[in-house]
């Protein structure tokens, strides 16, 4: 009686119909969980008045124009995403949309993953005396770093930006040289490194109210 019951009720279109509600249900999450993404505004005003010259300081960055649109949100979302803010990079991701491509932000988070891993590799080379380290092959992929798709003097900007906040001198005199090679004027990489510091400060403040 069981078997015929259950033959009787999970029908075709039963089954079709509690598929389409999951997947409702699954939207309806996800559409729940972007509605929880505080603005870069919102996330400020969390901070105590301590941090005061970090509010204002974002203020001046995000209305800054000495770099494109892309530099500038690129180095945003670059620089988040290294201060390792989940909370802001959700933030700054929702901000930057508004102002650039998927394709910039995907390419600027492929910076800041890719320097996650050169930072630490190049910073040992930049520590240790033992000269030979720097004679052996790296036998690391860095393929994003010629397929990221973007311009190639903003992805050697985000890359610097990275450097500075994971503190890797011979990545950032690297990227550096590259972009002054390109053209890129001191006052504009400048630009980028006080995007670094304020994202990193935030990101510092945030972290401390949270396990405080």
């Amino acid at each position: 009686m069981a078997g015929k019951r259950a033959k009787k009720y999970f029908t075709p279109n039963y089954i079709h119909y509690l598929d389409r509600a999951r997947r409702k249900c699954r939207a309806h999450f996800f559409i729940l969980r972007k509605r929880k993404i505080m603005t870069i505004e919102a996330i400020l005003d969390t901070l105590p008045d301590y941090a005061k010259d970090l509010r204002l300081n974002w203020s001046a960055l995000a209305n800054a124009t000495e770099l494109t649109d892309n530099q500038k949100w690129g180095s945003f979302v670059a620089a988040a995403y290294g201060a390792r803010s989940r909370q802001l990079l959700a933030a700054i991701e929702s901000e930057a949309a508004t102002h650039v491509s998927p394709e910039v932000i995907t390419a600027a988070k492929g910076a800041a993953a890719i320097m996650g891993m050169n930072n630490i590799y190049y910073r040992f080379h930049h520590l240790s005396s033992n000269e030979k380290y720097a004679t052996l092959p790296a036998r690391l992929r860095m393929n994003i770093m010629r397929t990221h798709g973007s311009d190639h003097t903003d992805f050697e900007l985000w890359s610097l930006v990275v450097s500075a906040i994971n503190g890797c001198g011979k990545c950032v005199s690297s990227h550096e040289a590259v972009l002054l090679e390109k053209g890129i004027s001191e006052e504009l990489i400048l630009a980028a490194v006080r995007i670094a510091a304020v994202v990193n400060g935030t990101a510092a403040a945030l972290d401390a109210l949270q396990t405080s």
